[in-house]
C-alpha cells in the first residue's frame, strides 16, 4: 500500500474519502477538510450499519468538520495526549484517565460488545484511530523492559551521506544526530557526544533511544489489535467480518539517518496494511501490484455490497478487492501518483514535490522554485530533480536523474506525471501565482 500524500492528516482524509489531498483539501496538517465531501462511513450508516469512530481525527475541530454519519464518536483533540487525554464527543469535551491506545481499544470493545447485544443481526463498521505512534513516543510503563537501549539492529543506511541528492532533499531537517529533540529522546545530550566530530557516535545513541521508545509504544498498538481479533473470535464474527489493519503513511526508521515521513522514498511512501476477511480473502497472499490509501474507500464499499461510484461521486480510487482474491486487472495502473505540500512550512524543512512511482523507478520533481518558506527570506533554490532505479539499487541511494544511459526513462516519467496529473484534476505548480483548489472555509 502506497501513500499519495506521507503527512498523517492528508492520508486519513484520502483513506476516508477516497480522494487525493486537492480534492479534499487538507493537503497540510494545517488544513481542515472539505467537510462538503462524504466520507466512505456515512455510506454504509445511510444502508442500515451501525457506525463509529474512537481515537484519531485530526481533519478539524470546526462543527462541520467533527465526525459525521457515525452512531458514537469520540476523537482526541489535534494529535491527543498519551496519558489521561482529553477527548471530544457529542456530549463535548472531557479528560479521560488511562492510556491512549488502551482508552481507543477500550472503548472500541465497549461499543462492538453493546452493539452487538442490542442487535446482534445488524452490520458494522468500526474505526479503531490509534494516536500512536505520534511523536513523542511515550509507552505504557508495562512495555518499558522490551527493546532495551543497545539491542536494537541499526538499518545500513544509518549513515547514507545522501551525496547524490537535490540539495532541497539534503537540507531536511530529519536526522537522527541532530534533529530528534531532548523531548523526543527523553535525556539531554551528553557533552562528550557534541560537535560534528561526534556525530557517529550521536547517531548511534539517538537511534536506539528513539526506537527503543518507538518500538514499546507500539507494542500497545499490537495488543490492542490481538484483543480486537480476540473479541471477534468470541463472538463468532470472524469469519464474515474485514479487518483492515492499516498505517497512514510510512515512517523513517533510521533509513537514510531520518525519521519521520513526508519523503517520496519507500520508508515514508509505503504503509503497512494487513487483511483479514477469512470468507473471501485466502490467508497468506501478498499483494504487489500498486494500490494506494485513495483505494481503501472504493475497497470497503464494494465489500459491503455498494457501487463506489454511484454512492461517493467524488471518489477517485479502485477497488482493491480482486487483488486481494488474487487477480490483477488487465487495465490496473502501473504508476502512482504522489505530492507533498508543504514547502519548508515546518521543523523538518521537506520541500513541496511530486512524482510518480512505478514497479521499477521512483521519480521526483522537487517543484518549490521561487516558493521559499511562508514568510521566510531563505535563499530559493532552483526546481530539482530527482530518479531512483530500484531495481539496481532498491535502497534509493543513487540519483540518476543526470545520467544519459536514464534520459528515455526520465522523459517517460515526466510524461507520465503530466498525464496522471491531468488524469486527475491536479493543477501543476508553475509559480506563486498558480491556482490553488477552491477549499475554504466551505459553508
Amino acid at each position: 500500500m502506497l501513500c499519495t500524500n506521507s503527512v498523517c492528516t492528508p492520508s486519513r482524509a484520502s483513506i476516508l474519502t477516497g480522494t487525493y489531498s486537492h480534492v479534499h483539501g487538507a493537503a497540510t496538517i494545517y488544513t481542515e477538510f472539505d467537510h462538503r465531501l462524504p466520507t466512505f462511513p456515512q455510506v454504509p450508516h445511510d444502508h442500515g450499519y451501525a457506525t463509529a469512530l474512537f481515537g484519531k481525527w485530526h481533519l478539524g475541530e470546526s462543527e462541520q468538520a467533527l465526525p459525521r454519519g457515525f452512531d458514537a464518536w469520540r476523537i482526541f483533540p489535534g494529535q491527543g495526549e498519551y496519558h489521561d487525554p482529553v477527548m471530544i464527543g457529542p456530549e463535548g469535551r472531557a479528560v479521560v484517565p488511562g492510556y491512549a491506545t488502551d482508552i481507543v481499544t477500550d472503548m472500541s470493545l465497549d461499543w462492538l460488545r453493546e452493539q452487538r447485544r442490542e442487535n446482534p443481526q445488524q452490520p458494522f463498521c468500526l474505526l479503531v484511530h490509534h494516536k500512536a505512534p505520534q511523536r513523542n513516543w511515550q509507552p505504557h510503563d508495562r512495555h518499558r523492559h522490551l527493546y532495551p537501549a543497545g539491542s536494537i539492529p541499526e538499518p545500513e543506511t544509518l549513515f547514507d551521506d545522501h551525496a547524490s541528492r537535490s540539495r532541497q532533499m539534503r537540507e531536511v531537517r530529519m536526522t537522527i544526530a541532530d534533529d530528534l529533540t531532548e523531548n523526543d529522546l527523553k535525556e539531554p545530550l551528553p557533552p562528550e557526544l557534541q560537535g560534528e566530530e561526534n556525530r557517529e557516535a550521536r547517531t548511534h545513541r539517538n537511534y536506539q533511544l528513539y526506537l527503543r521508545d518507538y518500538l514499546q509504544t507500539v507494542q500497545a498498538v499490537d495488543d490492542s489489535m490481538g484483543r480486537l481479533l480476540d473479541e471477534l473470535d468470541a463472538q463468532g464474527l470472524a469469519e464474515n467480518t474485514l479487518v483492515i489493519y492499516l498505517s497512514d503513511q510510512g515512517f523513517f526508521l533510521g533509513e537514510h539517518g531520518w525519521y519521520d515521513k513526508r519523503l517520496m522514498f519507500d520508508e515514508s511512501l509505503r504503509m503497512p496494511m494487513m487483511v483479514r476477511w477469512p470468507r473471501e480473502v485466502p490467508a497468506g497472499g501478498v499483494v504487489g501490484a500498486l494500490a494506494t490509501n485513495v483505494d481503501i474507500a472504493a475497497t470497503l464499499l464494494e465489500a459491503t455490497g455498494l457501487d463506489p461510484q454511484a454512492e461517493l461521486p467524488a471518489q477517485q480510487g479502485r477497488r482493491l478487492l480482486p487483488l486481494l482474491r488474487g487477480t490483477v486487472p488487465a487495465d490496473w495502473p502501473t504508476a502512482m501518483y504522489y505530492r507533498y505540500w508543504e514547502h519548508l512550512d515546518c521543523d523538518h524543512r521537506a520541500p513541496a514535490h511530486y512524482g510518480v512511482r512505478t514497479a521499477r523507478y521512483t521519480y521526483i520533481d522537487c517543484y518549490g522554485a521561487g516558493m521559499g518558506a511562508a514568510g521566510s527570506s531563505d535563499e530559493i533554490v532552483p526546481q530539482e530533480f530527482e530518479l531512483y532505479d530500484r531495481e539496481v539499487d532498491p535502497l534509493e541511494l543513487h540519483n540518476v536523474v543526470d545520467d544519459p544511459a536514464y534520459a528515455p526513462v526520465v522523459a517517460e516519467l515526466r510524461a507520465e506525471l503530466a498525464r496522471l496529473q491531468v488524469e486527475l484534476g491536479d493543477e501543476p505548480y508553475r509559480g506563486p501565482d498558480t491556482p490553488r483548489p477552491e477549499w475554504g472555509p466551505h459553508a
